[in-house]
């Protein structure tokens, strides 16, 4: 595969239940862009199709504690925005998900109903997918609102999703992670995807999405890493910005990220040595680092279509692993294949459900180790029970 065409592929993903309508109307195997004429016309068939039910349902965390859930709202007074400077100051939505007593708090929401129209709304889905904004709030993440926190002080995670993907993609592992012991947050990068509420309670839409083609990604990346750096500040200064600061263990910071969000993983351990370890799921670099720059852990979880890993790999110092995993498709990492799935729509030869089992069970063994320093045999080698998960080194 070209590495230019591959870079793209693993950059500009465009969300996968828009793709889904597109899939169910023509009967094409599922690309990983397609062209928004192509996206309309194929939108407007299926409108036609009968009406189908759509309940989503993300899968319960593994570990011993329930997964807590807070939003929190952010705002960079020292940095205007860095895509829409005329809104003023860099404003964040962050979903902190935390160790939690079984039994407290209530349902959260997937995201807000404006989060939810957003993504409808770009990609035009039809009524007739049973994909409303109703229904797509309303997926159940097994995540509490209000849950009495554990006692204890636990690492801190932060995820960063892919461009055009809202933060709540990475929704399942940030449970999962929550469940065995981390504090885990998800940034939201304000005009970066179909939508994120602020703290103004507005929902700006994506600025930076419409032509992927002219965009200097490596900008981004180092964008998202100023984004990273000024939430770790917030959580882990003053425990002002989060109420429940106090359980971070400010000397355990990890970060993982999908597809660009790998990328701004790599440019936030270049610029921020508080990170102490990362992880990128099937994301190209941006820039690829050089020797020196990362001699911290780091974790490569793609897909076997990788081609642009080689020189990246070369450059990573200290502890390091790069797993490919056989049958995976870019969305097999974060929520989406797994909606994409339960909307009725064809998915990849790995079943979403192994996508997800897959992905929390690596990054949470990877952060074990890195962060926790507990040895975890499935890094050591290629396991029975994973044998999808191949050992690229």
């Amino acid at each position: 595969m070209n590495t230019t065409s591959n870079r793209k592929r693993r950059i500009s993903a465009v969300a996968i239940l828009g793709l889904a309508a597109s899939v169910a109307a023509t009967g094409t195997g599922l690309a990983a862009t397609t062209p928004p004429s192509t996206v309309h016309a194929t939108a407007a068939t299926a409108a036609v199709a009968p009406p189908r039910s759509f309940q989503g349902t993300l899968p319960a965390p593994t570990g011993p504690y329930a997964a807590g859930e807070d939003v929190i709202h952010l705002t960079d007074a020292s940095r205007p925005d860095p895509w829409v400077p005329s809104s003023g100051p860099r404003q964040l939505a962050v979903t902190m998900v935390y160790p939690a007593v079984p039994g407290t708090g209530t349902p959260a929401p997937y995201m807000t109903l404006a989060e939810a129209t957003g993504i409808v709304q770009r990609q035009n889905l039809p009524a007739s997918s049973g994909v409303t904004p109703q229904t797509l709030s309303s997926v159940t993440t097994h995540a509490f609102d209000g849950a009495r926190p554990q006692r204890g002080k636990y690492p801190l995670v932060v995820l960063s999703p892919a461009y055009e993907d809202p933060r709540i993609t990475l929704t399942s592992l940030a449970t999962d992670l929550a469940s065995h012991g981390y504090v885990v947050a998800l940034v939201g990068h304000t005009y970066e995807d179909s939508g994120e509420t602020l703290a103004n309670g507005q929902t700006p839409p994506c600025a930076i999405c419409d032509h992927p083609e002219t965009l200097d990604f490596d900008s981004v990346a180092a964008s998202r890493a100023l984004d990273v750096s000024f939430v770790i500040d917030q959580l882990t200064h003053g425990n002002t910005a989060w109420p429940l600061a106090h359980l971070i263990d400010k000397h355990e910071i990890g970060m993982a990220g999908h597809s660009l969000g790998g990328a701004a993983a790599a440019a936030t351990m270049i610029a921020d040595p508080r990170v102490r370890a990362g992880v990128n799921m099937d994301g190209s670099f941006h820039p690829d680092p050089t020797p020196g720059q990362i001699n911290r852990p780091f974790l490569m979880l793609g897909t076997t279509a990788n081609t642009d890993w080689e020189h990246p790999w070369a450059a990573l110092g200290g502890y390091k692993k790069w797993l490919t995993v056989a049958g995976a498709d870019h969305f097999s990492f974060s929520d989406l294949d797994l909606l994409h799935e339960q909307a009725g729509f064809p998915t990849p030869p790995l079943s979403p459900e192994r996508g997800v089992v897959i992905t929390r069970e690596y990054v949470t063994a990877f952060f074990d180790q890195t962060l926790k320093g507990i040895r975890s045999p499935l890094l050591d080698g290629p396991s029975p029970n994973n044998p999808e998960v191949l050992f690229q080194y």
